[in-house]
């Protein structure tokens, strides 16, 4: 099915999901490995520059992501969820979304920061640099990783979230994705 239904999630909705969950992963992985075990000098720029250009690509999946979900029903809450459930579930979403796109820019702004601005995306791609001021550098790593650190706490709910309903309330939210 390629259209979202009231009852499915179509398959551009789940590969663009599972996509950007395997990016967002990454992302998370590295930058945290990067920052804090990767060995000084000029081979951690490589690495930046890396992250970089994975993050500029995420960010266009991300656009292409909401847009889908803008024009296409959401499958409707399981049958006999309470409202918490709902509202939660709504919150976190919306949650998710404004932390992939706030780490995301804020990300792009940092790039532009560095002694040598990143502006490559993985297929070598030019992207403009979004901010450039260098004396921003600390404030906008400092905010990048406090982002990316509450957008994985996000993450592991939304995983645990996604495990209670197959496993414990044993309904189909996981299988509409997945299936």
């Amino acid at each position: 099915m390629l259209r979202n239904s009231t009852a499915q999630w179509g398959w551009p909705a789940k590969a663009l999901h599972w996509i950007g969950a395997i990016l967002i992963l990454l992302l998370l992985g590295h930058g945290w490995w990067m920052t804090h075990l990767a060995p000084r000098g000029p081979d951690r720029l490589v690495q930046y520059a890396w992250h970089a250009a994975i993050g500029y690509d995420f960010l266009v999946l991300l656009v292409l992501r909401t847009l889908w979900r803008w024009m296409n029903p959401v499958p409707a809450y399981p049958a006999g969820s309470e409202r918490w459930e709902e509202v939660s579930a709504h919150l976190a979403h919306i949650g998710l979304y404004v932390l992939m796109f706030a780490t995301t820019l804020v990300g792009w702004a940092l790039a532009g920061t560095m002694r040598v601005p990143m502006q490559k995306d993985v297929l070598g791609l030019t992207l403009p640099a979004i901010f450039g001021d260098k004396s921003w550098h600390e404030p906008l790593e400092d905010t990048h990783k406090v982002l990316a650190y509450v957008l994985a706490a996000l993450v592991v709910v939304h995983i645990l979230g996604a495990l209670r309903h197959h496993f414990i309330k044993k309904n189909d939210v996981l299988r509409r994705m997945t299936g």
